[in-house]
């Protein structure tokens, strides 16, 4: 049986392996080597497809010895998340918990406990799967992804970060250093749903929505979705269907019907196992109306 079609304990790749101890050290190495290194950070998806020789890389950069990426900062503006920082260690924050219930939500759903232990935020988003659990809650947080090479640091925001599936705009010389996540308006509400083959499973189409009720009307507003477009993306149309809206159930089935007429799902050539294009056009619109009513309940809890 070939490897390419199983995962083996075996690493039959030849690399260099390099463990830098600072940002600067790593920066300098992914910027020596480029396209011909790959960085690890919690491995559980980059080992899987180096031992499937899906990627072949000669020089590996650990970066989960850098204590400045293992942090999580509170600001009294912002959240700063390392790059290698465990998705557990995220779902346990009480900041996360309490205040950013989607992300709360979306990571929890992310594998299993073991997985969540060792696998990164960093490495969930710079993936780029349509269908990443993690993108859609950030993407209605407002993040911002910050990278540094050689020449300097510069922050772009997620929204702009997914270029294609499995591809971002990071360069090969860059790195990931951390992501941050402004805090929500205060009387804001935010909520996460996926439907997926199994409780660990990847999605097959999950949403996020945050959504600021006062006087009975919508204020602010975020939609995003997730496989359903070759990247996660923020359905603008939803947002502004609602707002200055009062927030009933009823105008949450106007943006449902938005959702569903806007996405553009890839057609999957394994539709048995994963899902037909038109079973994730219905199921987004169902994912963007519970959503829109469990963040309008959280942001009227918030009063």
């Amino acid at each position: 049986m070939s490897i390419n079609t199983i995962n083996t304990r075996i690493l039959s790749t030849e690399f260099e392996y390099f463990e830098p101890s600072s940002v600067e050290e790593a920066v300098n190495l992914l910027g020596r080597y480029k396209e011909q290194s790959a960085v690890l950070s919690g491995g559980t998806d980059l080992l899987v497809r180096i031992k499937q020789k899906r990627i072949e890389p000669r020089y590996l950069v650990n970066i989960k010895r850098i204590d400045a990426l293992r942090r999580i900062e509170k600001t009294p503006e912002l959240l700063r998340i390392g790059a290698a920082v465990s998705l557990l260690e995220i779902e346990q924050y009480d900041f996360v918990r309490t205040n950013l219930e989607a992300l709360h939500e979306a990571v929890s759903s992310i594998g299993s406990m073991q997985i969540r232990n060792m696998a990164t935020l960093g490495g969930n988003i710079s993936r780029a799967s349509p269908a990443g659990d993690s993108p859609p809650p950030l993407l209605v947080l407002g993040a911002r992804v910050n990278l540094r090479e050689t020449s300097g640091t510069k922050s772009i925001p997620l929204e702009e970060f997914f270029r294609s599936p499995g591809r971002t705009i990071m360069k090969p010389s860059e790195l990931f250093i951390n992501l941050e996540i402004p805090n929500p308006p205060k009387e804001s509400g935010t909520a996460f749903l996926k439907v997926a083959r199994t409780g660990m499973d990847l999605a097959k189409v999950n949403a996020a929505s945050m959504i600021m009720v006062e006087d009975n009307v919508v204020q602010s507003c975020r939609v995003a979705l997730g496989g359903v477009a070759p990247t996660p993306i923020r359905v603008k149309k939803v947002e502004e269907l609602l707002i200055g809206e009062k927030p009933t159930d009823a105008r949450f089935a106007d943006a449902a019907k938005t959702a569903s007429d806007e996405v553009r799902p890839i057609a999957s050539s394994h539709s048995h196992k994963r899902s037909t294009a038109q079973y994730r056009i219905n199921v987004s619109g169902v994912l963007v109306k519970r959503t829109l009513q469990l963040a309008r309940g959280r942001s009227l809890e918030r009063k």
